[in-house]
């Protein structure tokens, strides 16, 4: 390895903005204590900026060592869809009617598990709603599952054991219920066109394990929870005026569009914008759209993306240096620190790499996906909606990383010993 002055100031920056992500709840404490500069703290306490941030930075060192030509070269070298894609599919998911249509599809199937309401929607949306996003996309599944989980069972009463221990399993089940198909899953999209990896395969190679990890791990925490769960049965939401069938079918053409064109920015963002004029026509049947949530997300992923750029001269070497048993486990550690879809993006470049160690990496990618925000591009979506019921309005990464462990060992049993 030869890296640049530029390579060694992009993966110095990469590692400080991996350490900030673990101090953010530091930052936000500071914006309740140190009220004189509570704003510049509040703003490095938002988790979504960090990446960006240091990518400022690191472009600020680029224009400055290697010119203004060269840095813009660069930046329009990177490929911003991913952040794009997950800005518009965020908002659509999250509209009134698009939820409505979620919560009727729960509570019809809740209804048919024989146990408490309370425990089968929640069992329900740690469950089928990750699988569903193998269909929908991952970002999408997450932002429903999200919204469904805050609005009912992230309220003050509930313990903080049981809101870490639900996010630990919605961030792993998201994760690893997105590989039934090819195009959902971030890490698989990224190599499933240049390995040819198709439906069938997936459901193959990927699919058994991935399912039975998604039940066995929303099954253990329903269990475990049973009693809370019951207990603040009684507060949940009061129902509401749902959203007109019509409305409803709109909607959800404008969700199908976005997800059909994922790969194409310029029909998903103008199927996009046809959809803020026609949820900005009928207020009545809509709630305030969570574009603030969907901007920081994007900008978040766009940060890594420029961040990310500059980490391969170490990444893929460290990759085709492993064997295909080692190299489950070490994408599993390199996703914690780094992006399930950069690390099999790397891989897809390398030419030569056996069947066993493309399962093994993809399989290691999606099990390490829940372990912090930063290693699967779903997680910031489900961190930007979820955060506001925790302490201070932050999650401790520590918190999340200890309580997505037990999912995530669930996830290793199945993959590897089914």
């Amino acid at each position: 390895m030869n890296p640049t002055t530029i390579q060694i100031i992009g993966a110095a920056l990469f590692g400080i903005a991996v350490l900030h992500t673990f101090s953010t709840k530091y930052f936000e404490h500071l914006a309740h204590t140190s009220t004189r500069h509570a704003g510049i703290w509040h703003l490095l306490g938002e988790v979504e900026v960090v990446f960006g941030f240091w990518a400022m930075v690191m472009m600020i060192w680029m224009f400055s060592l290697e010119g203004k030509e060269t840095a813009t070269h660069y930046l329009d070298s990177r490929n911003f869809t991913e952040p794009m894609f997950v800005f518009a599919v965020m908002v659509v998911a999250g509209s009134k009617p698009i939820l409505d249509l979620a919560a009727m599809l729960v509570r019809l199937i809740a209804r048919f598990i024989p146990v408490h309401d309370s425990l089968a929607t929640y069992f329900v949306l740690l469950s089928l709603v990750p699988l569903m996003g193998s269909f929908i996309t991952e970002p999408a599944a997450m932002t429903l599952a999200a919204l469904m989980l805050r609005d009912r069972y992230f309220g003050k009463e509930r313990s903080v054991k049981f809101k870490y221990a639900t996010l630990g399993v919605l961030f792993v089940n998201i994760s690893i219920g997105g590989v039934l198909t090819p195009y959902a899953a971030p890490p698989v999209l990224m190599v499933a066109g240049v390995w040819g990896w198709d439906i069938g395969h997936m459901l193959s190679a990927f699919g058994r394990s991935a399912a039975l990890a998604v039940l066995v791990n929303a099954t253990l925490v329903t269990l475990l929870f049973a009693n809370e769960l019951k207990q603040g049965s009684h507060e949940a939401p009061a129902k509401r005026r749902r959203a007109p069938p019509a409305m409803i079918i709109v909607h959800l053409l404008f969700l199908v569009g976005v997800v059909v064109f994922a790969h194409h920015p310029t029909v998903f963002m103008a199927l996009f914008l046809f959809f803020m004029g026609y949820a900005t026509a009928y207020p009545q049947h809509q709630d305030p759209l969570i574009l603030r949530e969907g901007l920081l997300v994007a900008f978040f992923l766009a940060g890594l993306v420029v961040l990310g750029g500059q980490q391969q001269w170490w990444l893929q070497p460290l990759l085709t240096g492993m064997d295909a048993n080692t190299v489950y486990f070490g994408s599993i550690a390199l996703t914690a620190i780094t992006d399930n879809a950069a690390i099999t993006y790397l891989a897809s470049l390398v030419q030569g790499l056996s069947d066993e160690f493309k399962h093994a990496l993809v399989a290691g990618a999606v099990t390490g996906g829940g372990l912090t925000i930063i290693a699967n591009a779903p997680n910031p979506a489900g961190m930007s909606i979820l955060k506001s019921r925790f302490e201070d309005s932050a999650v401790h990464p520590l918190g999340l990383l200890v309580s997505a462990l037990p999912p995530t060992i669930v996830a290793i049993l199945a993959f590897r010993l089914l």
